[in-house]
């Protein structure tokens, strides 16, 4: 067994305190720097406009219309190689200047490159459908809609993948409450039971990393067990178990935690 490390409550410790906060970006380079970036960008400026384009982390970023989506994508699959679309989604710009910023990661194996395409549009509007060109953007599409509320003109099925279909409300917004609204805390008691037991019930707690130490009806309490519906009093005493049939299992050594052995080189 490897010797154990307190993990000093990090759950607790948030990563950020400002939801907006806008992390500093990485240098970037000069398309010319790369002669194959350079070449599909002229190939791309040759049919359609690109506002901007620069190379950060080793891939090409380039900045077009949003009605030029769809010919773009194509021309990168049909004519420069770039045959993958590995993955496309959001991000919300709405407290900024009220945008979002539309990407698509692009790849190609047998140039070993890739490429992120990307656009702003306003909050309302639509983009255009690449699911015939992409089959990956079915359900990519489908959840940037389910995330955002941004709608794909043209898409075969645009209905949310992820949350239930009559859910209210865009989780990835910054907008919207980390732990969920009044809706979200009260959604599967009003659907299954109805309003009226809100108060019998109580509200839904959406905390996935929330572990009561008290709770019987759980796994929370490894060495504590009660059956189930016990009240708990914070004083009962630790309860070993092995966890193992008696006799132990065919050609498996029984568990003995005073025989184990702590390793600590990290390397054996």
């Amino acid at each position: 067994m490897r010797a154990y490390t307190p993990k000093n409550d990090v759950q607790k410790k948030a990563y950020y305190t400002d939801r907006y906060y806008v992390a500093p970006q990485v240098p970037k380079e000069k398309v010319e720097n790369d002669e194959v970036f350079a070449a599909d960008l002229e190939a791309i400026k040759a049919k359609f406009e690109v506002k901007e384009a620069y190379i950060q982390v080793e891939q090409l970023v380039i900045y077009i219309n949003p009605h030029d989506i769809y010919g773009v994508l194509e021309l990168m699959r049909d004519e420069l190689e770039y045959t993958q679309l590995s993955e496309m989604s959001a991000i919300d710009w709405l407290a900024k200047d009220g945008t979002f910023e539309i990407f698509y990661q692009m790849l190609s194996m047998t140039k070993r490159k890739r490429i992120r395409v990307k656009y702003f549009i306003k909050e309302g509007e639509a983009v255009d459908s690449v699911e015939k060109l992409f089959r990956s953007a079915d359900w990519a599409e489908r959840e940037m809609f389910d995330m955002f509320g941004i709608e794909a003109n043209g898409h075969p099925f645009m209905k949310r993948i992820l949350m239930p279909y009559d859910w209210q409300g865009f989780p990835l917004r910054k907008s919207y409450p980390l732990q969920g609204d009044e809706f979200a805390a009260w959604y599967e008691v009003d659907k299954i039971y109805g309003k009226e037991a809100r108060d019998l019930i109580g509200p839904e707690i959406r905390d996935t990393a929330r572990v009561d130490r008290y709770d019987s009806e759980r796994f929370a309490r490894l060495g504590h067990e009660v059956p189930k519906g016990t009240e708990i009093t914070g004083d009962e005493p630790k309860n070993e178990q092995p966890y193992q049939e008696e006799g132990g299992v065919f050609l498996v050594k029984k568990f003995n935690k005073e025989s184990s052995k702590v390793i600590d080189d990290p390397q054996r």
